[in-house]
């Protein structure tokens, strides 16, 4: 047993709120575990995957003239839309990034602010999929809320740079490299990316963060 002297460093208070993050991760794992198994043939029917999508996955059908498999399926289906993915590949890249994004969305703001942006970000990419898509294929993936938690926190260097007359490139830089991002995985996959899901995110991402934390905060400049 040793003592920690007081020249020895303090060590780091863990962010408020990162349970949050780890129960997010834990149920969209938990969720597209289950549908694997499923899809391997140990657990379930072996369509479970496709029951899923039909009955959580989001259907721009569903807000005009389809019948819903259930009652408010067309109200449901802008949350749940979010724990779905399309296989592992799809759903290792979004926890990744959820956890990267989201441990400095609550460093900013706190759980509540967290869970406030992601809601808003989730609901945002599903309408601007709803408005903007032409496919009739279902959507799924929780690309909406990562968008969001990006744009809101591009929002926040914006306001804090701005306000502190300090560069803005770092900011236009990171938005650049968003839009790269998408435009090469848009060509990768064929075509076959909701981009509008991510733009409708990322648009009520920026619009939400500066709502929810409109004060400037010092930053470090470059």
């Amino acid at each position: 047993m040793t003592d920690r002297t007081s020249s020895d460093p303090a060590p780091e208070a863990p962010v408020r709120g990162s349970w949050m993050l780890v129960f997010l991760i834990v149920l969209c794992c938990l969720v597209e575990g289950l549908l694997q198994l499923a899809d391997w043939g140990v657990v379930g029917p072996l369509r479970l995957r496709t029951l899923a999508y039909e009955y959580a996955g989001f259907w721009a059908g569903q807000l005009q003239s389809w019948s819903p498999n259930y009652p408010s399926q067309a109200y449901v289906m802008f949350l749940t839309y979010g724990f779905l993915h399309g296989g592992l590949l799809h759903l290792i890249v979004n926890m990744v990034t959820l956890w990267s994004l989201g441990m400095a969305v609550l460093d900013r703001v706190g759980m509540r602010g967290f869970v406030l942006l992601y809601a808003a970000s989730l609901l945002g990419g599903a309408a601007g999929f709803a408005l903007l898509a032409s496919t009739l294929a279902p959507m799924v993936g929780a690309s909406g809320a990562l968008f969001g938690l990006a744009g809101g926190l591009l929002a926040w260097g914006y306001v804090d740079r701005f306000t502190l007359r300090q560069a803005l490139w770092p900011v236009a830089r990171a938005a650049g490299l968003l839009l790269l991002m998408n435009g090469v995985m848009w060509w990768a996959l064929d075509g076959q990316l909701a981009w509008e899901t991510h733009l409708g995110g990322f648009i009520t991402g920026w619009v939400a963060a500066l709502l929810i934390d409109p004060r400037a905060r010092e930053v470090e400049a470059e």
